[in-house]
């Protein structure tokens, strides 16, 4: 990203959460990929970030957010919504259509069209955002499935600068995607961004297919991981761009003294036994049931490891009020319950459960104390656990159990042990692999998947992702003699 951009980012939710009392207001740095991704980014570049602030509008909050942006190298623009925008745009079209769509899971989808005209409408007040702080020669960079019609507001509204949108879940099979009522609308906005990116080739492949099933006249040029697409005279440059993390600052913190002594505190906790992690914010998509289920396997199958090894599962509140997801934490501690009633002995408890946000540093300290870093979503844009846990293992040891459904396993795939998720016997069987594996080969492998991680971080992805962005010079001739009132 070159730093005489000006570079604005526009995402469903600023980088902070905020916290309101009756009579005050406070800031806190959220949690999440995104975050971790785009922060040293926009460190380093300066610039805006465009989002929701989780809440409705309040004095309070916007003085809070004018105050944090003083401080910073970057300012905030927040977006303030009603509970109704939020429950049609956000916790519907985003969570109950697009969220279990794109993971593959169109039974779970609620098609209601007041979801769309409310995610319509949101899309809409985004972009009323973006133009407060827009200016000439900018780059906007748009983030994920909540703002796919963000591009079509912003050039109705005769905005020129360069708009890229990166898509951070997956992108389904045409097959799943047609499912969605409104295909041909989303997909035309998504063709008004100059530059599209995905985390896979899979992704890229789905996308361009859904293109040709959808839109009639689509033209696709170019071949491997860079394609031109045009569609209605513009433009857009789609590629596979797989989002990394800042590797640099990420080691130097885990070789911390703080983190150095947290680590060993937690090795300590659990009796000195071997250490399986899991780290997620609760959803579905996670595989965390499944993942407790090998983990009980294990123990079933190989009296040996009793008492020998402990699993830490670490999972991140997300989405509460929501039945399912109130159902799906109710499942994850019936679970542990279960495995820890029947398996227990004096000194020694299997499943370490922890329901909570954690801290950077116990976080790293975690991945520090850990053998084994258990990682199987049942889908996942990329999982970013996976490239924290490596670049935290400073002392090139541990071994990293990751699920083939990963985005992350496409990097990770020669140093990593990939499993089906589903096959909880094959899940069971690797883990004690992982467990017996000597420290010549943890090393051989580790050191495989952090050079991988290391020479592709996030400062790189966001600089290639910036390659050949610019707005086609058509759009640009036909936005600056549009009409007026197309900026209104």
């Amino acid at each position: 990203m070159s730093t005489s951009d000006c570079l604005i980012v526009v995402s469903n939710r600023l980088p902070v959460t905020v916290r309101t009392t009756a009579s005050d207001c406070s800031l806190e740095w959220s949690g999440g990929g995104l975050v971790s991704a785009l922060t040293p980014v926009l460190r380093e570049t300066g610039g805006c970030w465009v989002g929701w602030t989780g809440t409705d509008y309040h004095e309070t909050v916007a003085e809070s957010l004018d105050r944090w942006s003083s401080q910073q190298n970057y300012s905030l623009e927040p977006v303030f919504l009603t509970p109704a925008e939020e429950a049609s745009y956000y916790e519907g079209f985003s969570n109950e259509i697009i969220w279990p769509l794109f993971h593959g899971l169109p039974s779970r989808c609620q098609f209601d069209s007041t979801y769309w005209a409310g995610y319509r409408a949101v899309n809409a007040k985004f972009a009323d955002g973006v133009e407060r702080v827009a200016g000439n020669g900018g780059f906007i960079w748009v983030h994920d499935y909540h703002l796919m019609m963000l591009a079509e507001n912003l050039r109705a509204r005769g905005v020129i600068e360069r708009l890229a949108y990166f898509h951070h879940i997956p992108f389904p099979a045409p097959d799943t995607f047609e499912t969605l009522p409104w295909r041909s609308e989303v997909l035309r906005a998504l063709m008004r961004f100059d530059s599209l990116g995905f985390q896979t080739p899979r992704d890229r492949r789905n996308f361009v297919e859904s293109l040709h099933r959808c839109l009639p006249g689509v033209q696709v040029s170019g071949v491997g991981e860079r394609l031109r697409v045009r569609f209605e005279d513009h433009w857009s440059n789609i590629g596979t761009y797989p989002i990394s993390i800042d590797y640099s600052a990420l080691s130097a913190e885990a070789s911390g003294p703080d983190v150095t002594t947290e680590a060993e505190k937690i090795r300590q906790g659990c009796s000195g036994t071997a250490i399986i992690l899991g780290v997620d914010r609760l959803d579905y998509t996670k595989g965390i049931p499944e993942r407790l289920i090998a983990f009980q396997t294990l123990l079933r199958s190989d009296p040996e490891v009793r008492g020998r090894v402990t699993m830490i599962q670490l999972v991140v509140p997300s989405r509460e009020h929501i039945q399912e997801y109130i159902e799906l934490r109710r499942r994850i501690e019936r679970l542990v319950s279960n495995i820890n009633g029947e398996y227990s002995s004096p000194g020694w408890v299997p499943v370490h459960y922890f329901y909570r946000a954690v801290s950077r540093t116990e976080l790293l300290a975690f991945y520090r104390a850990a053998q084994v870093a258990l990682i199987t979503p049942l889908k996942d844009g990329m999982n970013l656990v996976a490239k924290e846990f490596c670049a935290s293992r400073i002392d090139n040891r541990g071994v990293l159990v990751l699920s083939e459904f990963a985005g992350a396993a496409a990097e990770l795939r020669n140093g990593a042990l990939l499993v089906n998720p589903h096959d909880t016997e094959k899940v069971a069987e690797l883990v004690a692999s992982a467990l017996r594996m000597t420290e010549s080969e943890q090393r051989i492998r580790m050191e495989l998947m952090r050079r991988q991680i290391e020479s592709y971080d996030v400062f790189r992805w966001s600089e290639s992702f910036n390659i050949e962005s610019k707005p086609s010079p058509s759009l640009i001739q036909d936005l600056r003699a549009a009409p007026a009132h197309m900026s209104h």
